[in-house]
């Protein structure tokens, strides 16, 4: 079965070097926010996944006499401050929640920004329930496959597993008993693009109790670079059938653009609107967008961050 040939293999060294795709930076300075202030925890340590450092942004006026709700953040250097990222964009995070809650247009709420592991972006970030039941010659040409000439795509064995474990069994606690949050799945939402879109609907689906909302924005569908001869889509959308939370519960939003990257996710996305039906989703509390000319980058998300905010945080 062929994965990546010839031009296909041109193209996807073109994207992986485009805008959107984060990378993990040793040594990242401390952001420095627009508005309200973040606190490092610095090389946060783990017993699942390697050590990173994770971000924890705060609003102004921020007291512990009241609770936040909680949003977790997936590629955390990309969010508060374009000086220090390595393609000089950001999502604008700090900005548009605090406008947004300063307009009543969201409860208030802190974001807690997960640097992602580099390498281990992509082993960290697929999920990996659907990964293990694609066909085993597949997997192993997947884990084969060059992210470009110098570096392999999969830094080892798809691992999300660990990485779930790692966000849900110790960065949750922590923040829990170090800041002033409300714990509850009503208050806590997960949110990433491209392959964080992935990861946050399988944080989401696997731990139902943990977190109440998700945002996929820009949902990396493929798993890699191309469509063609690639059942990674179906198995996402299997997965989805089975997995899926209770959508009176829960709340879902995806969304993606049409250019760049973008341009191989509408047909998928109209997929897994059907699945989402099926399941019993209903615009109350699942929404999907599309952006027509938006890109595949942090400039596009920042664009319409308000969107899944107010969604994921209705006012009280």
């Amino acid at each position: 079965m062929t994965v990546l040939k010839g031009a296909a293999f041109i193209l996807a060294a073109l994207l992986l070097a485009a805008p959107g795709v984060a990378r993990a930076d040793a040594g990242t300075p401390v952001p420095k926010p627009s508005i309200g202030s973040v606190q490092r925890l610095a090389a946060f340590p783990s017993q699942n996944v390697p050590a990173r450092d994770v971000d924890v942004w705060l609003p102004p006026g921020y007291s512990s006499k009241r609770e936040y709700a909680v949003l977790y953040m997936q590629d955390g250097q990309m969010l508060f401050d374009a000086g220090i990222t390595w393609n000089k964009q950001e999502w604008r995070a700090d900005e548009t929640a605090a406008r947004l809650m300063a307009e009543g247009k969201t409860r208030p709420f802190i974001i807690v920004g997960i640097h992602n592991g580099g390498k281990r972006r992509h082993v960290e970030y697929f999920p990996q329930k659907p990964f293990e039941a694609l066909p085993e010659d597949f997997r192993s040409q997947l884990l084969g496959m060059n992210r470009n000439p110098q570096q392999v795509l999969f830094d080892g064995t798809v691992d999300s597993d660990a990485y779930l474990k790692f966000l849900v069994e110790e960065l949750k606690p922590y923040i829990d008993s170090h800041f002033s949050v409300a714990t509850g799945p009503e208050h806590t939402a997960v949110m990433g693009s491209s392959m964080g879109g992935l990861i946050s609907l399988y944080a989401i689906s696997e731990y139902p109790l943990v977190f109440g909302g998700a945002a996929c924005l820009s949902t990396h569908w493929p798993g890699i670079f191309t469509v063609e001869n690639n059942p990674i889509p179906q198995a996402f959308f299997d997965y989805m059938q089975g997995a899926l939370p209770d959508p009176a519960t829960h709340r879902i939003y995806f969304d993606h653009g049409t250019a760049t990257l973008d341009a191989l996710y509408p047909p998928l996305q109209i997929r897994a609107d059907a699945v989402m039906r099926q399941r019993g989703y209903t615009e109350a509390r699942w929404r999907t967008q599309a952006f027509p000319g938006a890109e595949h980058s942090e400039q596009a998300w920042a664009a319409r961050l308000d969107i899944p905010l107010q969604f994921l945080f209705p006012p009280d």
